[in-house]
């Protein structure tokens, strides 16, 4: 499921998603909308919010129930960091003198010492990028103290095997990149990334560099299986 589809169903059942409506962005009114179905229909979650396949199964029935149509299977789990991450692609940099005000808003966003530092986009920023997706989606997600740099995110939420959405980490000289898994191939992973050639896009990464797997702790847990790509287009050699 993607958050578009989520959020066509929740406004079908009378749910206010505000003027944006179904835009596909995971923020505060389809969050609270999430949460009201969950109470309104009696679906007990262990994160009131998310959606897994029991909010999922009760959406489409109740969706089924309303506009007449047969409900459809539960599909892929709702991943909206992931979304995010993908509504993303193509945001670059600005080379030289000034920044892309895009980038410059997600550590603004952060606030803090990220706003603070954070002053132009020639820093690296794939740790930026990936606190960005999870924040504005996960709000009580826990991120690391230092989301820019990239290493860090070894500790964020829970371990678990490569599939759509986890978290990759890796190493490199004189730093690491963060990005998300999108799938592989026997010698790379395909990741979805910031500051991958400057830009957001899809990237291949050796998998010697990779020394970490991770996934967010306050949605529910990892069932997806490894997704088996094309080896095509050149490896990243240095994200920076």
């Amino acid at each position: 499921m993607k958050t578009i589809e989520l959020q066509r169903m929740l406004i079908a059942l009378g749910y206010d998603l505000g003027r944006a409506g179904a835009d596909g962005a995971f923020g505060p009114l389809t969050r609270a909308a999430v949460r009201k179905f969950q109470s309104d229909y009696k679906v007990d979650v262990r994160w009131p919010g998310t959606v897994g396949a029991k909010t999922e199964a009760a959406l489409r029935a109740a969706y089924a129930s309303k506009t007449g149509d047969p409900a459809q299977p539960v599909g892929a789990p709702l991943l909206p960091w992931f979304d995010t991450a993908e509504r993303l692609k193509g945001v670059k940099e600005v080379a030289g003198k000034g920044s892309n005000p895009v980038i410059m808003g997600w550590a603004s966003r952060l606030g803090g010492w990220v706003k603070s530092f954070f002053t132009d986009d020639d820093i690296p920023w794939c740790g930026l990028f990936v606190a960005h997706c999870i924040t504005s989606t996960l709000p009580d997600e826990p991120i690391p103290s230092n989301p820019l740099g990239a290493k860090n995110w070894q500790a964020f939420g829970v371990g678990c095997k490569p599939q759509p959405g986890a978290l990759l980490v890796f190493s490199r000289d004189g730093g690491g990149h963060v990005g998300f898994y999108v799938g592989e191939d026997s010698s790379a992973f395909h990741v979805l990334g910031g500051n991958q050639n400057n830009m957001v896009n899809v990237t291949r990464v050796a998998k010697y560099r990779h020394i970490a797997t991770r996934w967010p702790k306050t949605v529910n847990p990892p069932t997806g299986k490894a997704v088996h790509l094309t080896a095509a287009g050149k490896l990243s050699t240095n994200e920076a």
